[in-house]
């Protein structure tokens, strides 16, 4: 597979910022400044961005409860997030959305959503206006595993079957619904679910990015042809617990220690492209201070922001067609 040195970059920098966004995260809601909930994309991060750089400007996502690496991967500007997530009134949702429900139609990323399962319709609605308008364009679901037993991703994946819809449905199993496990509580097989739908099925492990660029990318081609919806069944580790504060006493005591050491996917990244000589480890090194830099000027400016004020719950409440 040939991956242009250019997108080998820009997916580099994304899975670092995703990254480094999500650490500085995890360290600034510790101090209480930040309201509402928080849930972390560490140790996924190929899987949104695998994903993602086979996707055109055109092309439309739905996100999750853990949406912050979606919405790196799809191309909405760091420092706005930072600005949402800290509730301010320069967010990308003028402070209204917070953590769990960013959005940047500018960009094709439809929002992150605190409803389980909610992100599958709202692709149905985006593949049928790609495919109404004959633009070309995919829409793509990322949901986790919890969300695969949800009557609103099963309707969904019957409904783009039946209109055979331009659409890629993105299991990223991470092997818990919030503290259950997977193999406990999903019946049968993800692969036996897209058969069941009548629709193609590939899976890849999700800290290969390069696993999960090829899966993806034959799976969007396949529903930008006009071939129907596909299933892409990403195995992956979350390294935090579900929500900051979550003390994940469900798993054992040395999983999250051997997923950091044997799955981190910027770790594998890295080896694999300076052991093919594609780039110099101080190159990405450059990108790696690049990003230290981009997150700090994220995180100031998010503090010194203002809060929205009394006019402002007025705002965005109606849409004008």
């Amino acid at each position: 597979m040939q991956i242009a040195r250019e997108t080998l970059l820009r997916s580099y920098r994304a899975m670092r910022t995703i990254r480094m966004f999500e650490e500085r995260l995890h360290v600034e809601f510790a101090t209480g400044e930040i309201p509402g909930f928080v849930h972390l994309y560490c140790g996924e991060e190929a899987s949104a961005v695998g994903v993602c750089a086979n996707l055109t400007d055109k092309d439309t996502i739905a996100s999750t409860h853990r949406g912050h690496g979606h919405c790196i991967a799809k191309g909405v500007e760091v420092s706005g997030m930072m600005a949402e997530i800290y509730g301010r009134s320069t967010g990308v949702c003028r402070g209204k959305g917070g953590s769990m429900h960013i959005a940047d139609l500018t960009c094709g990323m439809l929002g992150a959503n605190g409803i389980v399962g909610g992100g599958p319709p709202l692709i149905c609605g985006a593949a049928l206006s790609h495919k109404t308008l004959r633009n070309g364009g995919v829409a793509v679901a990322f949901y986790g595993d919890g969300a695969s037993n949800e009557g609103s991703t099963l309707e969904s994946l019957n409904l783009a079957t039946v209109w055979k819809l331009p659409a890629v449905f993105v299991v990223e199993d991470n092997g818990y619904g919030e503290a259950t496990g997977a193999s406990y509580a999903c019946a049968g097989t993800q692969q036996a679910r897209a058969a069941a739908f009548g629709m193609p099925y590939m899976e890849c492990d999700g800290s290969d990015y390069f696993a999960v660029h090829q899966a993806a990318g034959e799976a969007i081609a396949h529903a930008r042809g006009g071939n129907g919806p596909v299933m892409l069944h990403v195995h992956l580790a979350r390294w935090y617990g579900h929500f900051e504060g979550d003390a994940m006493t469900y798993r054992a005591p040395d999983e999250v220690a051997e997923a950091r050491r044997d799955h981190d996917c910027l770790k594998l990244f890295r080896q694999r492209v300076t052991e093919a000589a594609l780039f110099e480890a101080s190159a990405l090194d450059e990108i790696d201070t690049a990003v230290t830099d981009e997150i700090e000027a994220a995180v100031r400016k998010a503090k010194s922001d203002p809060l929205p004020q009394s006019p402002d719950l007025l705002a965005d409440v109606y849409v004008r067609y």
